[in-house]
């Protein structure tokens, strides 16, 4: 695995806990020679993340949309920083780099980012592994309610199992270095 791309928060008014994980998590892809591909900002995990990589030698690319490099703050120290004109292609392009995708705590955008490519999988349009680092629990409702749409018939039990759930970086990583989503195209 040569590329993870992360989903994680921007939000700068978060705990100093969330901030340590998400520069250890960038430490770690660094030591295990892992690129990261990313949003592109400079503040909250995203940042944090981001600089950890840089700061270990390891190599991260940015995507973020023009309308949202005027009003957040823009990384500008990365190996790679492509600027593309919507949400949507940002999205289609962190997919193509990416050879899986792990989501750390967030907020809306880190959930619909992390969704949208768990559907892409389900669509079968990638079969890269996906993957979710449960941190002190953090996503433990989400799982419950994701639990309840499969028992309620609303989603399939192996897609359900396309998305890894750890709760240590390391056997994310792990994990996802061995998976595949490998999902049917189901009607």
């Amino acid at each position: 695995m040569k590329r993870i791309c992360l989903f994680c928060g921007s939000s700068t008014r978060v705990g100093t806990r969330y901030l340590d994980l998400a520069r250890n998590f960038g430490g770690l892809l660094a030591a295990r020679g892992i690129e990261l591909v990313y949003g592109g900002g400079s503040i909250g995990l995203m940042g944090a993340a981001a600089d950890a990589v840089l700061e270990a030698g390891g190599r991260v690319i940015g995507v973020i949309p023009k309308a949202l490099a005027r009003k957040e703050v823009l990384h500008e120290g990365l190996t790679d920083l492509r600027i593309v004109g919507s949400m949507h292609e940002r999205k289609a392009l962190m997919a193509d780099l990416s050879d899986g995708f792990a989501a750390l705590p967030g907020g809306l955008g880190t959930l619909d980012e992390w969704f949208e490519i768990w559907t892409w999988a389900q669509l079968g349009i990638h079969d890269k592994p996906i993957g979710l680092l449960n941190f002190e629990g953090f996503f433990d409702p989400l799982l419950t309610f994701l639990d309840r749409l499969v028992a309620e018939g609303f989603v399939r039990p192996e897609h359900r199992a396309m998305a890894v759930v750890e709760r240590e970086m390391g056997a994310l990583i792990d994990r996802l270095k061995g998976a595949s989503a490998r999902a049917p195209l189901t009607p």
